[in-house]
């Protein structure tokens, strides 16, 4: 058994099934032809066992002191490859080189803030491949139309394609959660700048889901909205309605405006 106590503040539930642990671990594909891979929160390494047998440098990182020292007594062949360190602030890429893919069981309580670190570093990261709450997996990937697609839906798909994998079911962790999991992938796509101001666009996206039961005419009043759009049919429409093309083109519009 492990000596490493999974912590609620820190999120953790262990992954005990090490079938699951492997089909998380092959559902990497080497998009992008990268050469080294991070796990986010190892933990007591479940996961990484199925890493080291492929052909990829793996490293960890992990803010749990108690799992960086267990790591470090029975993974010897990391080396020098265990981070002990935020993933949220660490500069991880100094040390790892890219491209550089992601792939781990993402604390639940910080796997949003996760994924906009990811974002941040796009350019980066080919592949991401984590588990987390089903519910968040599902919105992450769904499509425009959906009441459960959101903020994290646009901008991740703006930049990545995304599946979803598989669900996890709880009782395979420790402690098991009180909802399920879902495994999903994300493999950069091929848009390098989006056609518009990107830091505009974002803000639009924000506005547009805070409020997402009133028509984007409402919903984005806080951005100061050019009196020559007022009677634009698209204003007409809710966030959910627009995919990320959408959104680009509205972000453009206003641009224009100003």
């Amino acid at each position: 058994m492990s000596s490493v106590r999974p912590k609620k503040h820190l999120g953790q539930h262990f992954l005990k099934d090490l079938s699951i642990a492997e089909r998380i671990a092959n559902g990497l594909t080497g998009h992008g032809s990268y050469k080294s891979v991070l796990e986010v929160g190892p933990g007591t390494g479940v996961l990484t066992q199925f890493l080291l047998k492929k052909d990829y440098d793996t490293w960890v990182v992990d803010i749990d002191k108690e799992s960086i020292a267990y790591l470090r007594k029975n993974f010897t062949d990391l080396g020098e490859r265990i981070i002990d360190g935020d993933f949220l602030k660490y500069d991880f890429l100094k040390d790892t080189g890219t491209p550089l893919a992601v792939i781990g069981n993402f604390p639940y309580n910080i796997s949003s803030q996760i994924f906009f670190r990811i974002l941040e570093m796009r350019n980066e990261i080919p592949e991401v491949v984590c588990m987390i709450q089903k519910e968040v997996a599902e919105r992450i990937a769904e499509p425009p139309g959906s009441k459960t697609y959101g903020i994290l839906s646009v901008l991740l798909q703006a930049y990545f394609d995304i599946e979803y994998l598989f669900t996890v079911k709880p009782g395979v962790f420790n402690p098991p959660p009180k909802v399920n999991s879902g495994v999903i992938r994300l493999k950069r796509n091929n848009v390098k700048q989006l056609n518009c101001d990107e830091k505009l666009f974002k803000s639009v996206v924000k506005a547009g889901f805070q409020m997402r039961r009133k028509t984007l005419r409402n919903a984005l009043k806080p951005i100061n909205l050019p009196e020559a759009l007022a009677n634009d049919p698209i204003l007409d429409l809710r966030a959910e309605a627009l995919s990320v093309n959408q959104f680009v083109d509205l972000t453009n519009k206003i641009s224009a405006c100003r």
